[in-house]
């Protein structure tokens, strides 16, 4: 028996009943016209919300605003889906794997209220096209992005574009809800972001000694030199650390060289073999003649192709077989078979890609993907072989595709339930109530399940909020970069000593003027993209001043560049020092948060938080708060001794 269908009639009565005076923002009502017309302009929008990213919790989001009775609403998401989404993004479906999110979000959650007017963007939100002038029509924009990057991006251009910002994320029962308003309460780069953990690349390829070295050294190392583009520069290596140790550095670029050469016998009976005598013998070998660094470490134990085998020969096993227990760590021999057997298959599909490639478009390379059991089980026999000669204990297929692939497995439930907080600050947001929002945890362990916060003012140095915007106007044909120094900042604004930077870098200051008689495209300016000013003033400097830049061709008898409204830039907050009591006596702290002893010696005063460590994400919160929310899909590897990489995926 079907269940009762709710009539348009039902469903607007029920949401004039639960959402009282926020349906008349929400909705809008033509009164002037005959009964039936009325029911459909219930539909039409007077608040129209954009929500980035249909994972997880954007699921549960864009379900919770279709049903609340939004009338119009954007999904934006670049990814798609995969089969470890089924498990808590209920708007997908086994049919629906490899295809876009944002478009199935959209069919699937269109069925729960037709009327609603939905508008999928399958597209990275950092796209052109996604500009200030395209944020500037919602209303409303809600968060549910899995990376830091995308996030900071939304956080910049709702700033610029004047538009409340929803932040949510969760990691396994913890979740988090940031509401964000310009000028009224912190934003996203209020509080330091921890970043993704990296490695020296000395570590992981000369000298490891946890599994997590060797999962990265398979995953982006190995896996990239045969199958990917070969690259001496990968996120989880750091060369910062590597100054003293230059000759290595060339000795691993060369080891690359040699096996970007050993590539080019890919499909050949001997491929297995060269592989493994290159990177599990002859590099092992190199390193064992390096004595000194084994003085306090134990040495690793090369491997002989023929030796392993022949053992695993003898034990009848095919690669596939052994593939499919994931939930154990695999023997010498059995990762040899694995190793072998994933070669092979990901061998076919590279050289398959490399046939059907279309003359002109880039040469065709595979990457790593958790959910493909081809580049895992390459990966992790790959891994656990570098385990087993340098002493270090093995992990399992799963256990590898955990840390290899950066995940903490998502709670459904907590999904859902921060997707409900995000809607019920969103209704305070839009009803003018912000004294009523709350930034909102999820804390399982805690004594309550949700805890919550009244909203922080934004702090005076944050580099995204605590800042001057405007719009900078430019003719990209005649425009230069001295018309912004000598016209708009200095004869306009006042500036003497600044400095303007862009995302490549610096590209004036009092010492770098060779860039002034360039035109902005020749910097890679352009529409959309944004400007800092930075005033060097020691006495009484300016905010820094966030220029956006609008591309329009002016008459030529005017100036090329212009402020698309006259504005003031006001002066940096100087920092009074405040006196603290201490043994009695009374000391000041200095603009760093330091203590200045008094002049009469005393016993230090340890200074410090509160408050617990800031972690990927986080609002930095009262004790009993939830530690890691916000930024909860980031990644996060840490360097323990047992611990392999975290991510919070949502």
């Amino acid at each position: 028996m079907q269940p009762p269908t709710m009539t348009l009639t039902q469903r607007e009565r029920f949401h004039r009943q639960s959402l009282g005076v926020l349906y008349g923002k929400i909705k809008q009502v033509c009164s002037s016209t005959p009964t039936a017309a009325i029911v459909a302009d219930l539909f039409d929008l007077k608040s129209r919300v954009l929500m980035v990213g249909a994972g997880g919790i954007g699921c549960e989001l864009l379900k919770n605003l279709v049903l609340t009775g939004f009338g119009e609403i954007h999904i934006v998401d670049l990814d798609t889906i995969d089969l470890s989404n089924l498990n808590r993004q209920f708007l997908f479906r086994h049919e629906h794997i490899k295809k876009s999110k944002a478009l199935v979000a959209k069919e699937s959650a269109g069925r729960f209220n037709p009327q609603v007017k939905l508008e999928a963007h399958h597209a990275n939100i950092k796209d052109p096209q996604f500009n200030i002038d395209w944020f500037s029509g919602f209303n409303l924009v809600f968060n549910a992005l899995d990376n830091l990057d995308a996030r900071r991006h939304v956080n910049k251009m709702c700033l610029a574009a004047d538009v409340p910002l929803i932040e949510s994320g969760t990691t396994g029962f913890n979740g988090q809800v940031q509401v964000i308003v310009k000028g009224k309460s912190e934003c996203y780069d209020c509080n330091t972001k921890e970043t993704p953990k990296s490695f020296p690349v000395c570590t992981i390829r000369s000298t490891p000694s946890q599994p997590i070295h060797c999962i990265v050294w398979a995953k982006s190392y190995l896996f990239t030199e045969i199958f990917g583009t070969s690259e001496d520069e990968v996120p989880e290596f750091d060369h910062s650390q590597d100054s003293e140790n230059a000759a290595e550095i060339d000795n691993l670029r060369k080891e690359a060289q040699a096996l970007n050469q050993i590539r080019q016998s890919m499909g050949f009976d001997d491929f297995p073999r060269k592989i493994f005598e290159k990177v599990f013998t002859d590099d092992i070998n190199r390193l064992r003649s390096m004595q000194d660094m084994w003085k306090t470490r134990q040495p690793p134990t090369a491997l002989d192709f023929d030796a392993v085998a022949k053992s695993s020969a003898s034990s009848g096993e095919v690669g596939e077989s052994v593939a499919k227990r994931d939930q154990v760590p695999w023997s010498l021999a059995e990762n040899f078979t694995v190793f072998c057997d994933s070669l092979r298959r990901l061998s076919h599909r590279l050289q398959q890609a490399q046939a059907s490639e279309v003359n002109g478009k880039a040469t065709a390379v595979l990457s790593f993907d958790k959910d493909d059991d081809d580049t895992l089980d390459f990966v992790a026999a790959s891994a656990n072989m570098r385990s087993i000669i340098f002493g270090i204990p093995s992990k399992s297929k799963f256990d590898i595709k955990q840390m290899a692939g950066n995940i903490i497995p998502a709670i459904a439930t907590t999904n859902a339930m921060t997707a409900g907080l995000c809607v019920m600050q969103a209704f305070k947001v839009l009803r003018g109530d912000l004294h009523k929002a709350k930034n909102a945890f999820l804390e399982r362990p805690g004594a309550r399940v949700i805890n919550s916060e009244p909203l922080r003012p934004p702090k005076p140095e944050c580099p995204a909020c605590g800042v001057m915007s405007s719009r900078l106007v430019i003719d990209p044909s005649r425009a230069t970069l001295n018309h912004l120094v000598a016209d708009v900042l200095q004869s306009k604004l006042g500036y003497r000593e600044f400095s303007i930077n862009n995302e490549v870098g610096t590209l004036y200051d009092p010492d770098l003027d060779d860039n002034l008689p360039k035109k902005f495209s020749e910097l890679g300016v352009k529409a959309d993209s944004f400007l800092t000013v930075i005033d060097d003033d020691e006495e009484n400097p300016h905010v820094n001043l966030s220029l956006s830049i609008s591309e329009k061709s002016l008459p030529e008898d005017s100036v090329p560049i212009s402020l698309s409204a006259d504005i003031t830039v006001p002066r940096k907050q100087k920092i009074e020092t405040e006196p603290v009591h201490q043994n009695g006596n009374n000391v000041h702290l200095n603009g760093n948060g330091a203590v200045t002893p008094p002049t009469a010696p005393s016993k230090r005063k340890r200074t410090g938080s509160l408050e617990g460590p800031t972690i990927e994400g986080q609002q930095p919160t009262k004790r009993g708060k939830v530690h890691d929310a916000a930024g909860a899909d980031d990644i996060v590897l840490v360097d323990g001794p047992s611990n392999g990489a975290i991510v919070i995926d949502d």
